[in-house]
């Protein structure tokens, strides 16, 4: 698949986009592309990774809501509302947002970003992308009973959990030292698009996961088709996606140009890696699949299949198109 940028009644850019639909048993419906040569999923796993948080019996113990655990799904914008829920789970746990391992950065979205400029105030962790992952991380290692200093590390309990589950799901083994370091600071492994897509159709029938992990996936996506906000936030693709979809979908961005996303009516999960890292081709690739793949698509998802491109004046100057 190609995503190609018009402009003019010209095409002026094209971005490489592999992808792989597959279901339980591992069968490709649809793929283009290298599908079997292993990419970094980066943040596109969080899922994945929240899953011992819930099979462990960590978030029951603590108290964790369903905002809660969507936020342990999330790349999210750093809004208000998404620190809150992060320092509401390290309350939980008798923490601050200092035990938070995954460093501080500026929302991504420029009002809130700017709405903390305007107070003096500077970000903490909690505004980090990843915060809610790494507060249910805490939450892990607190029901584990393990010091959660450190937690970051390969060999911590908690993401020894993170790793087992990884290959539970995707069936891939993962050699010790195999990772590299994600912008979180945990390990990311490389997995190929055939195998995510297979790991992510699982989640969404449980077909080929223990049943700890079949009851977790399901949870996690309730909790994410309740509160689509808390996985991304303001004019995301994601909480756009799942706002409109509802339990229908499941969408998850990766840094660099990775998405994945389960079909539970259809039992299939889609791993797709856009050669040059281009989110936003990305997200138009997502968007084709979807239209591709799901019957009575309501129009604001449709519509990010085919994006309109603005100048700063307002005036349209171009599209955003697939092409299998």
């Amino acid at each position: 698949m190609q995503i190609e940028v018009t402009r003019g009644g010209r095409v002026e850019s094209r971005h490489a986009i592999a992808f792989a639909v597959s279901d339980a048993t591992g069968a490709l419906r649809l793929s283009a592309g290298d599908v079997a040569a292993p990419v970094f999923p980066r943040s596109a796993v969080k899922v994945i990774q929240a899953l011992p948080l819930v099979e462990s019996g960590a978030a029951d113990r603590f108290g964790l809501d369903d905002e809660a655990l969507a936020l342990a799904c999330a790349s999210h914008n750093g809004e208000a509302a998404h620190a809150a829920v992060a320092a509401r789970t390290l309350a939980r746990l008798g923490l601050e947002a200092t035990a938070l391992e995954c460093g501080a950065h500026w929302p991504s979205l420029p009002e809130a970003a700017r709405g903390l400029a305007c107070e003096a105030a500077a970000p903490s962790a909690l505004h980090n992308n990843c915060s809610g992952k790494h507060a249910g991380f805490l939450c892990l290692a607190c029901g584990l009973g393990v010091d959660p200093r450190g937690y970051i590390q390969p060999e911590h309990a908690v993401q020894r959990a993170v790793k087992q589950a990884l290959e539970a799901v995707t069936g891939v083994t993962l050699p010790e030292g195999s990772h590299g370091i994600d912008g979180c600071s945990i390990p990311t492994y490389a997995l190929p698009l055939a195998a995510l897509a297979q790991g992510f159709a699982r989640l969404g029938t449980g077909e080929g996961l223990s049943a700890g992990h079949a009851a977790a996936a399901a949870r996690l996506r309730a909790a994410v088709a309740a509160h689509p906000f808390m996985v991304g936030g303001s004019g995301r693709f994601d909480t756009t996606v799942m706002a409109a979809l509802g339990a229908r979908a499941f969408t998850k961005v990766g840094a660099e140009g990775v998405f994945c996303a389960i079909l539970p009516e259809q039992g299939l999960g889609i791993a797709l890696k856009c050669a040059d890292g281009a989110t936003r081709a990305a997200e138009v690739a997502m968007a084709a699949l979807l239209q591709r793949l799901l019957p009575d698509l309501p129009a604001e998802v449709a519509a990010l299949a085919a994006p309109v491109m603005h100048n700063w004046n307002g005036l349209e100057v171009g599209r955003m198109r697939a092409v299998f």
